[in-house]
């Protein structure tokens, strides 16, 4: 198994999105790269903690590659928009790649110049390729918050609609 971390706006439409991808065994909902130490969900949205919300993927690297997780990051968030994801502002949910290898950081450096040179977004892709620094689990109610909650408002009207993209667009990617 293979570990991967990506940040892409708020940590419960992307966990419900690779929570399905096939090949991925576990998705952790957390805080990573800031500079205070087991920080709060309160905390980090208090935008002082430098940390963004991120998730922590066990993968199969037989089953799905990095490169794949990458680009699925880059489907199902907007790379274009510095600490914002729709009506989500501020630095905790800027688009970030942590990268835990030189590998993960080649083959992300990668996958964003061919989505730049493809003009993907009209837009320049602003998600930064970081190394890993630190990571802290969020807090248990944060965990498979789409599987627990999908009536709920935000995930209906965000998350439910993002994993139909995902779904539409990666076919055979997801496990059903």
């Amino acid at each position: 198994m293979a570990t991967a971390m990506f940040g892409g706006g708020c940590f419960w439409c992307t966990e419900a999105v690779f929570e399905t991808v096939k090949g991925v065994s576990a998705v952790e909902s957390g805080y990573a790269g800031g500079h205070v130490v087991n920080p709060t969900y309160e905390q980090v949205c208090g935008k002082k903690t430098g940390h963004a919300e991120v998730i922590k993927i066990e993968f199969d690297e037989a089953v799905i590659s990095y490169r794949d997780l990458c680009l699925i990051h880059f489907a199902t968030h907007d790379p274009t928009t510095p600490d914002a994801q729709g009506n989500d502002v501020g630095p905790q949910y800027r688009s970030v790649i942590i990268a835990l290898t030189d590998g993960q950081k080649t083959t992300a450096e990668a996958v964003v110049s061919e989505l730049t040179t493809q003009n993907l977004f009209g837009r320049p892709i602003v998600t930064v390729i970081a190394p890993f620094t630190n990571y802290y689990p969020a807090e248990a109610y944060h965990q498979g918050y789409y599987r627990a909650n999908a009536g709920q408002s935000y995930c209906a009207y965000v998350i439910t609609p993002k994993l139909a993209k995902f779904r539409k667009q990666f076919a055979g990617k997801f496990t059903g």
